[in-house]
This record gives C-alpha cells, sequence and structure tokens, in this order.
C-alpha cells in the first residue's frame, strides 16, 4: 500500500471525505489528521439539541468510532498539521512528525472571529465552534443566571434561545440594524426579533460592544452607545473565517479561503480542498463563493472523493442552509444581496411564511419560516433558475411545483 490520502482537519466534511473514498473503492491508505481529541462530529448540534443536553456526544458523532478501524481509516486526532510541505509531498505535525502522501485534501473548516476590545481575554467569555465550547456554555446555565450574547447572527440567536428555555436571563447585542441581516430578509428578521422577545430576551440592535470588565471574570459589558449589561457570562458570536492559513503558506492560491475549481482541485497539482475552507466557483451566481453549512461540506467532500477516483463530477448545487430557534424552524436556500427584489407567500403572524428573493427576475433565493414542504420545492426552483411571476409565488394557492418553468 502506498503513502494515500493525507485528510487534513477531522471535522463534517473530512468525515464524509474518507467515507465516501472507501464508497467510491479507494483501496490505498488513507490518513486523516484533526486537532480535536473527538473523531468527526456534526456541528450544528452544538448550539441546538446538543447545547440544551438533548443528545449526547455518542448522538453527534457523523459515524461510530469504530467505523474508521472497520475500514482502514487512520485518525491521528489531538494532533496539528504545521506545515504543508508541497514540494515534498508530506505535511510536518506538531511534534515534528511527518506523513508523506500521494495526494492531500485540505478539510481545515472555518475559525471564529474573536472580538479586539478591551477585556476580551476575561474568564467567562466564550466562543462555540467545538464539542468542548458547547459543554462550557451549557455548564453556565442556571435558573436566573445572566448572559449577554454577541452576535445577533444564526449561533448567538440559537444560543439565546436554548438559554432561555433553561431560564437564563438573555440579552443579545447586535451592531446591525436587525438580526440575521447578512442572511435573512427584513421580513424574517422581524418576525425572529418577536420571537426571542416573546421569550424574554432583550434584544439591542444597531449596538456595538466596546469592552468588557470584570476583576476574576467577566461581570460586565460596555456597549459604544453608553449602554452596559450586567453578565455572569457571554458568548460571542460575530461569524467564522476560512482556515487558509496552512494552504497560503504552502503557496497554494487563496482568495477568502482556498481557491478550488469545480472539482475541488487547487492550483497544486494532487492537492484538493472541501467544506468551509474552500473558494469555489458558482454557476448559478456567476462567482466565486465561500459557504459555511453542512450541505455545502457534505456535498463538496461527496465530489472530492468522486473526483480523487476519477469519476470527473462537478460540484454544481444551490447552497442551502438551515436555523432551529425555539419552535421554529428557518430554511434558506440560495445567496441574497440587499437589492433583491422581496415577495412574501404567507402570513407571517400565522407563524409559517417564505420570502422569495428575485434579481433580474431570476429566483436567487427563498427563505422559508416553519415550511418543509415550500423548502424543498424552493430548492428545485432557485437550481433550475426559475423565473415564475412575482403574482404566482405570492400566491399560496399556487403550487409552487408548478413554477418551475
Amino acid at each position: 500500500m502506498g503513502a494515500g490520502i493525507v485528510v487534513v482537519g477531522a471535522g463534517h466534511c473530512a468525515g464524509q471525505l474518507v467515507a465516501r473514498l472507501r464508497a467510491e473503492g479507494y483501496g490505498d491508505a488513507i490518513t486523516m489528521v484533526g486537532a480535536e481529541a473527538h473523531p468527526p462530529y456534526q456541528r450544528p448540534p452544538l448550539s441546538k439539541n446538543y447545547l440544551s443536553g438533548e443528545v449526547g456526544v455518542e448522538r453527534v458523532l457523523l459515524r461510530p468510532a469504530s467505523f474508521y478501524e472497520e475500514n482502514d481509516i487512520e485518525l491521528r486526532l489531538a494532533t496539528r498539521v504545521r506545515e504543508i510541505d508541497a514540494d515534498g509531498s508530506r505535511v510536518i505535525l506538531d511534534d515534528g512528525q511527518s506523513l508523506a502522501y500521494e495526494q492531500l485534501v485540505l478539510a481545515t473548516g472555518a475559525t471564529v472571529r474573536r472580538l479586539a476590545v478591551p477585556g476580551a481575554n476575561l474568564p467567562g467569555i466564550g466562543y462555540l465552534r467545538e464539542i468542548s465550547d458547547s459543554d462550557a456554555i451549557r455548564a453556565a446555565f442556571s435558573e436566573g443566571a445572566r448572559l449577554v450574547v454577541v452576535g445577533g447572527g444564526y449561533i448567538g440567536l440559537e444560543v439565546a434561545s436554548v438559554a432561555a428555555g433553561r431560564g437564563v436571563a438573555v440579552t443579545v447585542v447586535e451592531t446591525e440594524s436587525r438580526l440575521m441581516s447578512r442572511v435573512a430578509s427584513p421580513e424574517v428578521s422581524a418576525w425572529y426579533l418577536e420571537r426571542h422577545r416573546e421569550a424574554g430576551v432583550d434584544v439591542r440592535t444597531g449596538v456595538s460592544v466596546s469592552g468588557f470588565e470584570g476583576d476574576a471574570k467577566v461581570s460586565r459589558v460596555r456597549c459604544a452607545d453608553g449602554s452596559a449589561f450586567d453578565a455572569d457570562f457571554v458568548v460571542v458570536g460575530i461569524g467564522i473565517g476560512a482556515n487558509d492559513a496552512l494552504a497560503a503558506a504552502a503557496g497554494l492560491e487563496t482568495d477568502n479561503g482556498v481557491v478550488v475549481d469545480e472539482y475541488g482541485a487547487t492550483s497544486r497539482a494532487g492537492v484538493w480542498a472541501a467544506g468551509d475552507c474552500t473558494s469555489h466557483p458558482s454557476r448559478l451566481y456567476g462567482r466565486r463563493v465561500r459557504l459555511e453549512s453542512v450541505h455545502n461540506a457534505m456535498s463538496q467532500a461527496k465530489v472530492v472523493a468522486a473526483n480523487i477516483c476519477g469519476k470527473e463530477t462537478p460540484y454544481d448545487e444551490a447552497p442551502w442552509f438551515w436555523s432551529d430557534q425555539y419552535d421554529a424552524k428557518l430554511q434558506i436556500v440560495g445567496l441574497a444581496e440587499e437589492g433583491d427584489e422581496r415577495v412574501v407567500r404567507g402570513d407571517p403572524g400565522a407563524g409559517a411564511f417564505t420570502v422569495f428573493r428575485l434579481r433580474d427576475g431570476a429566483l436567487v433565493a427563498a427563505e422559508t419560516v416553519n415550511g418543509m414542504r415550500d423548502h424543498i420545492a424552493c430548492r428545485k426552483l432557485v437550481g433550475a433558475g426559475a423565473r415564475p411571476s412575482r403574482e404566482a409565488l405570492a400566491d399560496a394557492s399556487v403550487p409552487l411545483a408548478t413554477l418551475a418553468a
């Protein structure tokens, strides 16, 4: 058996990739190197039902630990790759050991963006990316405890919803004028604002954090407008950035992520990349995109595995995302922009509706609240570049499945 494939990263994408390699018939050595002590697991539950305690670690693992042994996949966990020697076709580990490869796959994912304000290093200020982060946040939940969430995106609002359900007094501070402004329409933002306020969450928009105070740990959050909030603990969720530093240092092309083609190949022969760390071409939007989603990670992993095995399979799918907050499910397909025309189907007051986003007449995105069937139809419409009439989109009596033409 030759040097085979080395996969850098052991997250959702990497776990899918190695399983698909074996399913595609790849028979040489596979080694996966991951910084965490856990084998690949699902990240979405970390701010949802794992954070709430409804499911444990075994339920979030992508596959049982025995799967990797049974499929002759070597796991190097709690290990970091320090350097990629692309000329020598090897990776250097943090302990100085090296691993030779015939082909290399970067599934390095993303890293949380951190606040750079006074007091940001105080104990009691947490970020959510790994199992250990979720464990630490859950441990701070107690009736009447005061939590300040910095950031009104998916992660921050999901944490807020779980915490409020556990009797925690929650304040959300968001620098933009509305919640989820980067991903959701004003209609969806307003609907979720009401849900959080109904649950007792104090939501402050248009407010930025200027610093943290405390002695042994954080006890107060100060904002630029002069307001301040007492806190027993803080969770910061202000987005993530691509883990592309290893690739850049090795001379691979990067641009808001590791640059790959439609097959997942990087600028260096024999080196591939998939998942949150990549910037890939999108036929649907006519530009490069970097996606932070489980769907993208899973689908790109399948494509790269197929191409490594000689299948010549391009990646060309409409992206989709979801968020669980309280008993409501938000599902989004496509990428919206500020100037998109919006059409609403359904009544937000009734608790289920869809906001369509049109650009030059084409359906480019759709946000569905509590409507799985409509979301599935929207995935097909957006992926097909459908151009339905605004009247048909707004009319709930017209089945979405009939609008593909």
